[in-house]
């Protein structure tokens, strides 16, 4: 009896010991999480780099350790056990436009399934190629992290099967699709579990445009503002990507999508800033007649200013409908109180009316959309 109960006390003390050395630091085990991370360009650099610097915060706060397993781009691959150092190497030799070793689609595909059920397949690419990838990985039950606005905007069919019905909250994040890190779809989301019914969705989507607004409005010319912001690689090379709407459109789209609307992007009634025979001209030929625009816009800029209005280039979603253009809201609003390249939503709901919900901050950006990303990989892991 001695004997046993002598037992029992150094069993009991050798369990108090692993207890107390377990719940170290050093010793702390973090719950793995395998990641397929898909694109390398800035965003995917930004997210290696905030994937990196967080590993400490991971473990400490939410005991998560996210493992590389896959790193791909159109150029090539990376699989295995992929440390910090190769993840950071690979993204720097990306920067300085080296290539990822070759790969077929084949090869993409067959690492990211061999990860199992459970991993998490990360898409800060901005190619639409990757929506098979994306619902076949859904299927075999694994997760989606989406930076991505292509797969969320093409056809509804592929919005279904990635987002689901009931909507799939605990294998999906894409909130970087929509004004970079801003909780915007999440906004959206709080409402809809409330079902606080949204009448009205209102916002500005493209720091770009909302950096041509603010010099309209502070009496520049259009074709000036447009120079210098694609000077500043605010614009795409083609500024005609961003001036044509179609970015902003996108980004609404998923927002009325997320209302429950069955809409495609054909839908949208995309008002460009420019003429239609503007849109075959080469990009120096565009450029050099930019100047031409000039006198409308500083006509419509200046007889919004005597209203007491702003001219914003914005989404409106209400009664069935999805809109994008110039309009010319009150200064005292929150669209008309914006300025430089933030992003702003205002959400008309049964519970926010006449004052709308708001969501506002930069709206893009590598570092802002990469820790959108990081964000929704916590949420669906923890």
């Amino acid at each position: 009896m001695h004997r046993l109960l002598c037992a029992l006390l150094l069993t009991t003390a050798a369990a108090v010991d692993t207890d107390k050395t377990c719940a170290s630091d050093d010793c702390m085990a973090a719950k793995q999480v395998p990641v397929a991370l898909l694109g390398v360009g800035g965003v995917g650099r930004a997210l290696v780099e905030a994937l990196v610097g967080a590993r400490t915060h991971h473990k400490d706060v939410y005991g998560l350790r996210f493992d590389v397993k896959v790193l791909a781009d159109s150029s090539g691959y990376l699989a295995g056990d992929l440390d910090d150092a190769q993840l950071q190497s690979a993204a720097a030799a990306k920067a300085d436009g080296k290539k990822l070793p070759g790969a077929t689609k084949g090869d993409v595909d067959k690492a990211v399934a061999s990860l199992g059920e459970g991993a998490l397949v990360v898409d800060v690419t901005a190619s639409g190629s990757t929506t098979p990838l994306l619902i076949e990985a859904l299927k075999r039950g694994q997760k989606v992290v989406s930076a991505n606005k292509k797969p969320f905007s093409s056809d509804q069919a592929a919005y279904d099967a990635l987002v689901g019905h009931p909507i799939r909250h605990n294998n999906v994040r894409h909130e970087s699709t929509v004004g970079a890190g801003l909780p915007a779809i999440a906004a959206l989301n709080r409402l809809s579990m409330a079902d606080d019914k949204v009448r009205k969705i209102a916002g500005t989507f493209s720091g770009t445009l909302g950096f041509v607004m603010s010099g309209l409005e502070a009496g520049r010319p259009f074709s000036e503002v447009v120079l210098e912001a694609k000077a500043k690689g605010y614009t795409e090379p083609d500024p005609r990507d961003d001036l044509g709407g179609v970015d902003v459109a996108r980004k609404a789209l998923i927002l009325a999508r997320g209302l429950g609307w069955r809409l495609e992007l054909s839908d949208v009634n995309v008002e460009p800033l420019y003429p239609p025979e503007m849109a075959s001209l080469t990009v120096d030929d565009f450029m050099a007649k930019l100047p031409s625009l000039d006198e409308d816009f500083a006509k419509r800029a200046k007889e919004a200013k005597a209203r007491g209005e702003a001219l914003r280039y914005a989404a409106t979603v209400e009664d069935g409908r999805l809109t994008v253009g110039l309009v010319s809201v009150s200064t005292s609003s929150p669209l008309g109180s914006l300025s430089g390249t933030d992003n702003l939503v205002e959400y008309y709901t049964t519970w926010y009316d006449p004052s709308p919900l708001v969501v506002r901050g930069a709206g893009a950006g590598a570092g802002a959309t990469a820790a959108g990303a990081l964000a929704d990989m916590v949420e669906l892991s923890v």
